[in-house]
């Protein structure tokens, strides 16, 4: 009998998301209650309209008087026998290679409940901690999350004392929090070293550290140069908006985003170049040096192309949106016959313009303004581009992100991708050509709905409604081969001149220019941003503050999430 599920979370984050859809889409009655303490969770359960309390994201523990009375389990980031608030963190600190989510019953001591469901996965390095809880942590959570709901079903089910419990993972323990002297290291570590310690700690809270006389939060790192002869802990070189930072060792690394601590408050996590513009730090001395390129990547292969964009979080700058649209004019002028247009191996594919970014501007509005333009040159680079074109959704997506790979001719997506085309959370009416693709694919009524009723969806239900074409494989490699074979088969025969004929008729029974859509949604947007009709700057600094669905969290009770 499908269970009366509440899911309830310290954010409306991918997590729950995900964990929502997942268990609807196996039958289950599902209300997600997004709770900052116990006040908030005595409101959440006082309707009493559920049979099961699921926690797949949850900083603030749990009050007895509801795990009591309620059959309560915690989804935990951590193999049988784990216990504590940074279960991740410390995971990659040890540089274990296989470790676990489990799902516990609340008892009062932290994580000390009995199993209902556990999981363990395969770790693989290099490894960043957000990008390892958003795929195979999160699958493994999933799992557990859809075992405890059958098992509620059971009335002969009794969940297992963890006394009793097989450890899976050797060296399972109670750690306790990590703190910032437990991730520091300084700048005259080797550059390897210091790129492990940026990983622990990406999505959440960062690496701290002493840059250009200020304290910054680290995220985004990538292997510099060896042979360097320069100070550690100084900025040697820029690129786009990344900077180079000297370490020990002769080596380097690049760094593309930051968070600065300021004596009275912290800016938003965004492009390094941006932060450091934002508090005074003159750059214009810094050579600009190479390194720094492989967030755009084009590779060829016989008859097919690939263009490989790694946006981190999934939003794009307004310089990234310049550069990726030169990298697509610059494929169509190849002899090739399909163009692959995929996202990297983390757990974003797209999200459209960046907030942060836009937030750290001299003036917001103007560079929001300056990154949706750019952004909407993409798209037409890929609505008008001479070959087939497949865009390969590879992870989570969202607003402007859904929209523009609906520009390409084929929509693939892996598997555990979650899609959430509204822009309305944000305050924003959103442009990337939607009002042409979106309804061309799913049809008017089912687009607006989309639009106005900002649900996420699995990516099976946007195979159904026509918003995808294809689903891939979850594994990196298992995906990659997919989607070689699936381009392969759009590049020959039969399927080949059909695409090239339906891309023709699309474009031909258009009963306006792609440039009507766009000035249209334009003309919205200019309202959204200079006269913030629907609050976008306040929504925007909101977010920023909170945090979106990859932060990670550090306290009891969790499974953690941009």
């Amino acid at each position: 009998m499908p269970q009366r599920i509440l899911l309830m979370s310290s954010a409306p984050n991918a997590a729950t998301q995900r964990a929502a859809l997942a268990l609807g889409g196996h039958g289950h009655q599902v209300r997600t209650a997004v709770v900052a303490d116990a006040a908030d969770m005595a409101r959440a359960v006082a309707a009493n309209d559920f049979d099961l309390i699921i926690c797949p994201y949850l900083t603030t523990a749990i009050p007895a008087d509801i795990y009591q009375h309620h059959r309560t389990v915690i989804i935990h980031p951590g193999p049988v026998g784990d216990r504590g608030p940074a279960s991740l963190d410390w995971a990659l600190t040890e540089g274990h290679t296989r470790w676990g989510v489990t799902a516990i019953g609340a008892v009062a001591e932290m994580d000390a409940g009995p199993i209902w469901a556990w999981r363990t996965v395969a770790v693989q390095y290099p490894q960043t901690k957000s990008t390892l809880y958003n795929t195979v942590i999160a699958d493994a959570a999933i799992e557990c999350i859809l075992e405890t709901a059958a098992h509620a079903e059971d009335p002969g089910f009794t969940p297992t004392d963890q006394a009793d419990a097989p450890r899976p993972v050797p060296g399972a323990r109670t750690r306790p929090p990590m703190r910032y002297q437990d991730r520091q290291v300084p700048w005259t570590a080797p550059g390897a070293t210091i790129l492990a310690r940026i990983h622990t700690a990406d999505g959440s809270p960062g690496l701290r550290a002493e840059l250009a006389g200020h304290t910054f939060h680290l995220y985004d790192a990538h292997p510099g140069r060896n042979q360097v002869s320069a100070e550690p802990g100084t900025i040697i070189g820029r690129r786009h908006h990344g900077i180079e930072i000297a370490c020990g060792a002769k080596e380097t690394i690049w760094v593309g985003h930051l968070r600065a601590r300021t004596r009275n408050s912290t800016t938003c996590k965004g492009p390094a170049t941006s932060v450091l513009a934002h508090l005074g730090v003159d750059l214009d001395h810094v050579p600009v040096a190479e390194g720094f390129d492989d967030d755009i990547v084009y590779h060829r292969d016989g008859d097919i192309a690939t263009l490989t964009v790694t946006a981190y979080n999934g939003a794009l700058t307004t310089g990234q949106c310049h550069r990726l649209a030169d990298a697509l004019h610059t494929a169509d002028q190849q002899d090739t016959d399909v163009l692959v247009l995929r996202g990297g191996t983390g757990h974003f594919f797209l999200t459209g313009i960046h907030l942060g970014a836009i937030e750290l501007a001299p003036d917001p509005a103007a560079e929001g303004w300056d990154n949706i333009r750019a952004i909407n040159r993409v798209c037409y680079a890929l609505l008008n581009c001479r070959q087939i074109t497949i865009a390969a959704i590879t992870g989570n997506a969202g607003a402007g992100g859904v929209a523009l790979p609906l520009s390409a001719d084929v929509v693939a997506a892996r598997r555990r991708a979650t899609l959430s085309p509204a822009y309305q959370p944000m305050g924003l009416t959103g442009s990337e050509l939607h009002t042409l693709t979106l309804p061309h694919r799913v049809g008017p009524a089912t687009a607006r709905e989309l639009l106005e009723t900002a649900q996420a969806l699995d990516t099976t239900t946007g195979h159904e409604i026509g918003l995808l074409d294809h689903i891939g494989p979850d594994d990196n490699t298992e995906f990659d081969r997919w989607l070689d074979e699936l381009a392969h088969r759009y590049a020959t025969g039969s399927l080949h001149e059909q695409t090239l004929h339906r891309k023709a008729a699309r474009l031909a029974s258009l009963a306006k220019p792609p440039s009507a859509y766009e000035a249209a949604e334009l003309a919205a947007m200019a309202e959204d941003f200079f006269a913030d009709r629907h609050h976008f700057h306040s929504r925007r600094q909101r977010f920023l503050r909170v945090g979106p669905g990859t932060h990670t969290p550090r306290r009891p009770h969790v499974l953690a999430g941009h």
